[in-house]
């Protein structure tokens, strides 16, 4: 009786292994967010909320940019002065924090996000 069970015993770690691999498969194909919201204020005074957005990628702000950014998230953002996240003068906002352009600043029009 000990080897039959030590064999139901194997051939359940392997259906598990199994399993498991094949939810991890599934999953990686997700696309992974940055959990909470990045809140900006445009020049115009617009509050814009974009909730937890992807991981990857540039995400580009409103036409007229943004002055004040909030990071909500649970990863660091940063910010630049250009469309396609390219370019001098970023800001990099750590998670949960905020920051404020100067008056004569440029706005900033995109952010990605470091993971």
């Amino acid at each position: 009786m000990p080897v039959i069970a030590h064999r139901r015993r194997r051939l359940g770690i392997a259906a598990g292994t199994a399993l498991l691999t094949l939810t991890v498969a599934g999953c990686s194909g997700l696309g992974r967010t940055a959990v909470g919201p990045v809140t900006y204020t445009t020049k115009r005074d617009v509050v814009i909320t974009v909730n937890s957005p992807p991981v990857k990628g540039c995400h580009r702000l409103a036409l007229s940019g943004a002055k004040a950014v909030n990071n909500g998230t649970l990863v660091d953002i940063i910010l630049y002065r250009t469309r396609n996240c390219t370019g001098p003068g970023t800001t990099y906002l750590a998670t949960l924090s905020s920051d404020v352009n100067g008056a004569s600043a440029l706005p900033w029009r995109s952010y990605s996000t470091v993971h």
